[in-house]
């Protein structure tokens, strides 16, 4: 039996190393943050050169990837169902092979193939370059793993393909990992240390996109202010600060300035922000350079002091409310997104009015909220016992959910009666006669199409609006065009 078996799978091999040359078919999906959809791409870029191209359907694909997300125990729920359906493709299209990329492969690593029996491919976010040679182990009938983090990738040399973005908008990494340590989150665990790529290798990927006809660029990181170019390695390399002042070094609203100088027609915007690291001279630069958008996506977790505290958050609730008043000193029409977990350990009701009266206090424009879910080996998970209830936790995030859709709204109508710039995007999900973009400050618009198209900056008057999105009419092409 286990010799019919070897010549299957070298049966299969045969049929795949044929194929190869012959535009292999790949189907990947992404799930999580900003950053997996992004790797997406440099995936699918190092997988163009190995014969693959990229397909919609995921019934004719030869190998099938999925990137995770391990942040909450949720979404690694959703990632095990759609394992499911790979399991009923696959025995449909036995040939087929399934990878597992991202933040949940690095966590449970060699694991994933004895859990889930669907999974021949498990690569952690900093082995996607070993790719071809992992794969080449799948198709001669081995499984194959690689999820050791790295010191210093950052996959600058790669120039990736673009999956996303209607050709119109696109995300250039700037920083990978994380070093902040906050007690509830993997990421530090599952993408390593933090690391910053060559300012000149970002430039040219910009300049590049703007070649392509792109208008607009995001740069990510899981924590983009603290992006320090000083020559490579590790910030531990440096004894102290003077060290890293001696060498050449940018910083984040250095880099801010180049793109912005470099590519002045396109517009610029970055995420994620962390409170304790964002600097005056950040929101300066987006002050001064009109092509970088007046909005910030910055995270507060809780509006309790306390809470913070264990959630080793290093700013309080006094300081990121000093931080929104220094933001709107600055730049005036600003808008600010949020993301906060209710029900952490020991979580009060006093603490969790804390969190309401914040957002009160901020009206973010919207905001992405969760139920605490506790993650295998944080400190929290290790150390604080997850000792609220769910049907508190369900009930307390109602509550902000509730208060979010109102500020939701607030925010919208200030646009009522403004003239506004709307990228265009593509085309509206309600209506094929309506095209769908975003305002500087990343409100969805819609407007009737006329003679405008994707990629054109266009002058919106606001004549409605829902909590989430902006209704208006075209009055011209704008002059960034």
């Amino acid at each position: 039996m286990e010799k019919i078996i070897d010549e299957n799978k070298q049966g299969e091999a045969l049929i795949l190393k044929a194929k190869k040359g012959n535009e292999r078919k790949l189907f990947i999906e992404s799930y999580g943050c900003q950053m997996n959809f992004s790797d997406s791409e440099i995936v699918a870029s190092i997988l163009t050169k190995e014969g693959f191209n990229t397909t919609n359907l995921l019934e004719e694909a030869d190998l099938v990837l999925v990137n995770t997300c391990s942040i909450r125990d949720k979404a690694e729920q959703t990632i095990r169902k759609r394992l499911e359906k790979y399991n009923a493709v696959k025995k449909i299209n036995p040939s087929m092979k399934v990878g597992v990329l991202g933040c949940m492969a690095e966590r449970l690593k060699s694991k994933f193939l004895d859990e889930e029996k669907i999974v021949d491919l498990v690569v952690g976010p900093d082995a996607y370059k070993d790719l071809p040679n992992l794969i080449k182990e799948v198709d001669e009938g081995r499984d194959a793993v690689n999820v050791i983090l790295s010191k210093d990738e950052t996959y600058g040399d790669i120039s990736p393909v673009r999956l996303g973005g209607y050709g119109v908008t696109a995300f250039v990494s700037i920083t990978r990992g994380c070093d902040n340590m906050c007690t509830f989150c993997v990421v530090p665990f599952t993408r390593g240390r933090e690391r910053s790529r060559d300012p000149q290798s970002i430039l040219k990927e910009v300049n590049e996109l703007h070649e392509k006809g792109y208008k607009e660029v995001t740069l990510l990181g899981q924590n983009v202010d603290s992006y320090l170019w000083y020559g490579g390695g590790l910030k531990k390399d440096f004894k102290n600060a003077s060290d890293i002042q001696k060498a050449t070094s940018v910083n984040f609203a250095q880099l801010l300035s180049m793109v912005a100088e470099e590519q002045p027609k396109m517009r610029l915007r970055f995420s994620t922000s962390n409170p304790q690291d964002m600097t005056e001279d950040v929101l300066h630069a987006m002050a001064k350079y009109p092509n970088i958008c007046n909005y910030i996506h910055l995270p507060v977790q809780s509006g309790s002091s306390r809470i913070l505290d264990l959630m080793n958050r290093q700013h309080t609730r006094e300081e990121y409310m000093q931080l929104i008043d220094r933001i709107w000193e600055i730049i005036p029409d600003c808008a600010i997104s949020q993301d906060i977990i209710t029900g952490f350990p020991t979580e009060t009701e006093e603490d969790h009015q804390d969190t309401m009266s914040l957002m009160d206090y901020v009206k973010y424009s919207f905001g992405f909220m969760f139920v605490y879910s506790e993650r295998p080996g944080t400190l929290a998970a290790r150390k604080i016992e997850d000792d609220i209830p769910m049907e508190v936790k369900k009930r307390r995030l109602t509550e902000i959910v509730d208060l979010q859709q109102k500020h939701s709204a607030y925010r919208t109508k200030e646009f009522l009666g403004k003239t506004v710039e709307v990228l265009i995007e593509k085309e509206s999900k309600k209506s094929d006669q309506h095209w769908s973009g975003r305002t500087q400050q990343n409100t969805v618009a819609v407007f009737p199409k006329e003679h405008y198209k994707p990629g054109d900056f266009v002058l919106v008057k606001i004549n409605d609006c829902t909590s989430a999105t902006l209704i208006g009419e075209a009055e011209g092409i704008s002059e960034n065009n």
